[in-house]
């Protein structure tokens, strides 16, 4: 009997393993071109631990149980399949995913289905950086991000660019939008001494990033709180990929001209309108019995009668070189993703001394511990090396070379720098002195993220910032300000240390197939410091010493150490319902440092909705409506960029006659806060044909409260004013966006298009008395206008029965005077723009591309403070731009140029006649490239090779008769005069046409 059981037991057992036996099956993965794709992971369904990877020639073979039923095949760029396991041999080809990628959208702690968002963020890829020499990450939003108005503001290299979304929300505090770079929130302040700052931004790679979406709206920028008014810049960077390692090396190489040079009188034209200046002036009825003697007395100099004819402003400008290495090693399995990349960027800019070099890599590593726990990071370093120029307004600066007469030549009889001109010849300083700004900068963070359950998911982020500053500067015993001196050395040290960690708890699920759920909750923390030192000397052995410790004279001396936190909490809620009704809302806590002691907290709550209107049964069977959805959203955001300590009393230290003491330096106020914005957005979506034509419009209203001003006091306690949270300001307006597929055949023809218009205006001020600085600048605020409009006396014209320059008495402007101090203030313009955007055409063929990117702005004035000394008629010794000539005479009385009065001023003063319209039409970049075909690179054993030429500011069509009309500010000592003073020009350097060659290799 035991014989028997025993028999009956071994007998089930074959059975059991007859029916269980795995079998083989085998394949090959190919892309939709038909090439093999290696390192694709090959498992059955359910049972992920039962796989393989295609090879490097995309076969793969795997051993399954009979009874595994489906197949999945999985590849990072490419859509998942799932296949029924029917037979033993499979050839199977994976569809691109790049659609479905660009329809996933970086939101806020997370990411989120373009269908599904119920805010309003704009967003550029990868694509959009390619091969184009971006001097800066962010100049990639310009004209391809509604809503989004930016300008590079300058041609000099290493220069802050200045970014508003939806208008301008501050009058006290800063206007830039916060950024965030994988999760990390970074420091975006410059850390330097000059006016016009440096950008910080300027460090990151723009080859190292894989995304950046803008949050505009209140429902999507309210998740960060008190930084959310001014929107937020979310940076993803790229990732390992899983496959096959790939090497990927680019190179550029190419020029850059200035794209428009000054047009100035030459020798002969300077000597006729200076002439006439002297004339009108009466010399010869003086001490003078010509030109010449006049000239020389005033100036010093025999150059009257000389036969220079100088072109300065060939001096201050040259022809540019720049080239651009890079290197980018990713690859990995199912368990770790790797990346690293490297970048050297040397640019000589199209202005003389200035260059800009960037060196950086970065090392990325993500890596599955098991099926509930992932961890990874990342870090970046970077050298930045920034030979600057003084600031516009400094003598020293070599676009005022263009200042200096014709007549004067650039050297001396023996060779050197001529030291003898009027005014200074800035190009000593290149010869004799040295401006080296070095940034090192690091961007590190690291996350684990735990699959508590299916559904809920535990996530927790590490992140740091390190920005470290040195200014280094020379000026030798021939400089302006190091000659008297015996020369001049300094040395200035900044450093921001930034410290920020998120844990966020992320559940999702889906209940009865038309619940979608998803919650998350979060705590944040970011503690920044700022120091900095710096020191002076003075008097060097020679010129043969550059360092500091070589002064004899330590001059000056100073440091400062300052530090602020946030600790913030926040959630957020997704719910959708049978695929058409969207439902969000997020609330923040903030609460920081640099808040009074009784406002340290607040809170900002945000709340949207969407309807997809082509899933309800009356539209789902439309053939041709591939999109339709509503959404609106309201929301509180701030502004906290109030100062670290605004809010309290401080002291400083002082010198007694040699002993140490405190005094008052700044009167706080405890209730001082973060300013408040008020935010409504409502957006139509929509796709027609198959999304062959797609778009946005929408429109929103911002209404910033509590602004920060200050507020006069009685000066009894030795201050005269306090800075107080007084003042209203609104922006409202429209953006339109539009995207169409034209052809879509082997000629494939895209086109993009958006237009935004923003109108802002004041609604309250302290007692709503106006902020108007005068002097030559006309920027004011007041209830009722624009931010910044221009103020000051209206320039009527030339006088046609004498010359005099004409002003109007009033706003009325029908009766004219030629008392300049008779004619009253008025508004005289608006440097913000009634409309601007951007138009992009992409065209294919075969292996050619063809990439055009165009922005315009317009409907804004520029106030060219230059003007009133390089188109001031003749009145001082200033070459004049060459419209000078057609000046009044009696012979010549229809002119709106008055009679040359040396040094008597006729019409220079500040007014209307320097305010032109500031509109343009900019091709932004071109791109035409070649990639060889696949079959031809893969017998060489190349994944890809491309070949392309590239155009950056290519041809700019405008009525400005300045360098450019991409201006920003005359820059000041404060945050207030750099955002009122909107539009000024002086001196402002022209951007670069760059045209570069380059190639991309895939290994």
């Amino acid at each position: 009997m035991k014989k028997l059981l025993l028999c009956f037991i071994l007998y089930c057992f074959a059975i059991s393993q007859a029916f269980s036996q795995d079998k083989v099956i085998s394949g090959k993965v190919t892309s939709g071109d038909a090439l093999p794709l290696p390192g694709v992971s090959v498992f059955v369904k359910d049972a992920p631990g039962n796989g393989t990877q295609t090879n490097a020639a995309g076969t793969f073979t795997l051993s399954v149980p009979n009874n595994a039923k489906i197949l999945v095949f999985s590849f990072i760029g490419y859509k998942s399949k799932e296949v029924a396991i029917n037979g033993t041999t499979f050839n199977i080809t994976l569809e691109d995913n790049a659609a479905t990628l660009n329809d996933i959208v970086v939101v806020g702690y997370g990411t989120q289905n373009r269908k599904d968002l119920t805010g309003s963020i704009a967003k550029v890829t990868s694509a959009d950086l390619k091969d184009r020499p971006l001097p800066t990450v962010e100049s990639a939003l310009q004209g391809k991000a509604p809503g989004v108005f930016i300008n590079s503001s300058s041609g000099k290299l290493g220069q802050a660019l200045q970014i508003r979304v939806r208008g301008i929300s501050s009058i006290s505090a800063s206007n830039q939008p916060l950024f965030v770079i994988d999760g990390v929130p970074i420091v975006s302040e410059a850390l330097g001494t000059y006016t016009e700052a440096d950008n910080p931004l300027a460090a990151i790679s723009p080859d190292d990033i894989e995304s950046m979406e803008v949050l505009k709206d209140a429902a999507s920028a309210a998740i960060y709180g008190a930084r959310g008014s001014n929107g937020v810049v979310l940076i993803t960077t790229k990732k390992g990929k899983q496959g096959r390692t790939n090497i990927d090396f680019g190179y550029y190489a190419g020029f850059s001209d200035p794209t428009r040079k000054g047009e100035f009188l030459n020798a002969d034209q300077y000597r006729q309108l200076l002439d006439a200046a002297f004339k009108y002036n009466n010399y010869d009825d003086g001490d003078y019995s010509n030109a010449a003697e006049m000239w020389q007395d005033y100036t010093g100099t025999d150059d009257w009668n000389s036969n220079n004819n100088t072109n300065w402003v060939d001096a201050a400008l040259r022809r540019g070189h720049t080239q651009q290495y890079n290197l980018n090693i990713n690859g990995g399995d199912a368990k770790t993703r790797f990346m690293l990349s490297g970048s050297y960027n040397n640019n000589n800019g199209i202005i003389v001394g200035n260059r800009y070099v960037r060196t950086g890599g970065r090392l990325s590593l993500d890596h599955t511990v098991s099926k509930i726990l992932d961890v990874g990071g990342s870090v970046s370093i970077s050298k930045v090396d920034n030979y600057r120029l003084p600031t516009d307004n400094a003598f020293s600066n070599p676009l005022q070379l263009n200042a200096l007469p014709p007549i004067q030549p650039i050297y001396d009889a023996s060779g050197e720098l001529n030291n003898s001109t009027v005014y200074y010849n800035s190009l000593i300083d290149i010869e004799n002195g040295k401006n080296l700004s070095t940034t090192y900068r690091t961007f590190a963070n690291a996350y684990a993220s735990l699959k508590i359950t299916p559904d809920l998911v535990f996530r927790s982020e590490y992140g740091f910032d390190f920005n470290n500053l040195e200014e280094e500067q020379f000026l030798g015993s021939k400089t302006q300000d190091g000659g008297s001196t015996g020369g001049y050395a300094s040395d200035y040290m900044a450093k921001s240390i930034n410290f920020n960690t998120n844990n966020t708890l992320n559940y999702t699920k889906t209940f009865n197939e038309k619940h979608n759920l998803n919650v998350m909750a979060g705590f944040a923390f970011q503690d920044t410091k700022f120091r900095f030192s710096s020191v002076e000397g003075t008097t060097l052995p020679s010129d043969n010493f550059t360092k500091i410790a070589s002064a004899a004279i330590i001059s000056a001396g100073t440091s400062s150490e300052t530090r602020h936190t946030f600790v913030s909490y926040l959630a957020r809620v997704n719910y959708k319902y049978a695929e058409k009704y969207l439902l969000s809302a997020s609330v923040r806590t903030d609460g920081s440092s640099r808040f009074g002691v009784n406002n340290r907290y607040g809170t900002f709550p945000a709340v949207s909705a969407g309807w997809i209107l082509n899933q309800e049964e009356f539209l789902k069977s439309s053939s041709w409506l591939s999109l339709l959805k509503i959404r609106g959203s309201f929301g509180l955001t701030g502004n906290a960029e109030i100062g670290d300590f605004a809010s309290r009393n401080l002291y400083r230290g002082v010198n007694y006659a040699g002993v140490g003491g405190t005094r008052p330096s700044q009167l706080g106020d405890p209730n001082l806060t973060w300013e408040n914005t008020q935010n409504y957005n409502i957006g139509l979506d929509f796709g027609l044909f198959s999304d062959r034509v797609s778009g946005t419009v929408e429109y929103y209203k911002k209404k910033t409260t509590d602004l920060l001003l200050n507020a006069p006091i009685a000066a009894t306690n030795g201050f005269s004013s306090i800075v107080q949270n007084i003042g209203d300001m609104q922006n409202k307006g429209f953006e339109f966006s539009l995207n169409t597929r034209n052809l879509i055949g082997e000629f494939k023809w895209s086109t993009s298009f958006n237009i935004s218009l923003n109108r802002n205006k004041v609604l309250r001020l302290v007692n709503d008395q106006p902020i108007y600085p005068g002097g030559r600048l006309l920027g004011r605020v007041a209830v009722g206008e624009p931010l910044g409009y221009f103020y000051g006396k209206a320039y009527a014209g030339v006088d046609p029965a004498n010359g005099d320059a004409l002003y109007y008495v009033d706003a009325s402007r029908s009766t004219t005077t030629n008392n300049y101090n008779a004619a009253q203030n008025q508004k005289l313009g608006d440097p913000n723009p009634k409309f601007f955007g951007g138009f992009g055409n992409h065209f294919s063929y075969k292996n050619f591309d063809l990439d055009i990117q165009t922005q315009f702005v317009s409907g804004n004035d520029i106030y060219n403070m230059a003007g009133g000394f390089q188109s001031a008629n003749g009145d001082y010794f200033d070459n004049q731009t060459i419209d000078q000539l057609n000046y009044w005479t009696p012979t010549n009385t229809n002119t709106n140029v008055p009679q040359p009065r040396f040094n008597e001023g006729n019409g220079t003063s500040p007014s209307s006649r320097y305010i032109q319209d500031g509109s343009y039409f900019r091709v932004k970049s071109v791109v035409f490239g070649y990639s060889i075909p696949k079959s031809f690179a893969n017998k060489y054993k190349l994944q890809n090779l491309r070949l392309y030429v590239s155009a950056l500011n290519l041809f700019t069509i405008t009525g400005y008769k300045g360098y450019d009309p991409e201006v920003n500010t005359p820059g000041g000592s404060t945050t207030q005069s750099a955002n009122i003073q909107l539009g000024h020009d002086f001196y402002t350097p022209p951007q670069a046409r760059t045209i570069t060659f380059g190639v991309n290799i895939g290994l």
